[in-house]
């Protein structure tokens, strides 16, 4: 699959089979992250692939209405930016990282995957981030959730290009 129709058939899926990405996978996803594009070459991103005590102890903590959500995807990583405190560098470190994490979502569309970036208000939490290990110099970028494709989703109604293109003298 090239670029441009990896690009087009990303789809937000919010449903998965259940096997989960091999660690092979994921490793090939994440590498492909480290190529995003990043002001000073940084490297913010930070990931974070939750485990099954990970994901059980957040569940409990997140209630039951948000754990029937994480529980949608077999694999979830968390995406983060490691933040320098520097408010424009922090600015560029972030969407750095999403980049980063759009990186990841276009490697597992190109790979027949289900994905959908989330960025869940449970993990705001100072208990869950604590139990993410999350310092406080690191923000939240998504969750990842990603797993088998289990159907297709729709197409969404995209703005034209002349709805989003002024062209400047």
């Amino acid at each position: 699959m090239d670029v441009a129709d990896a690009i087009r058939s990303r789809r937000t899926h919010k449903q998965f089979g259940s096997e989960p990405v091999s660690e092979e996978t994921l490793r090939e996803l994440l590498e492909l992250a480290r190529y995003a594009p990043n002001h000073h070459l940084t490297q913010p991103w930070r990931f974070r692939v939750l485990g099954p005590q990970t994901r059980r102890r957040i569940e409990e903590l997140a209630g039951e209405k948000e754990a029937r959500k994480l529980q949608r995807a077999p694999t979830l990583v968390l995406a983060t930016a490691a933040l320098s405190g520097d408010p424009l560098t922090d600015e560029e470190d972030l969407h750095a990282s999403a980049a980063a994490v759009y990186a990841v979502l276009l490697g597992a569309t190109a790979r027949g995957l289900a994905s959908y970036w989330r960025t869940p208000t449970c993990f705001r939490d100072p208990l869950v981030r604590g139990v993410l290990g999350l310092g406080e110099d690191e923000r939240m970028v998504g969750l990842i959730h990603l797993g088998p494709r289990l159907s297709e989703p729709p197409d969404k109604h995209r703005l034209s290009i002349d709805d989003v293109l002024t062209v400047l003298p």
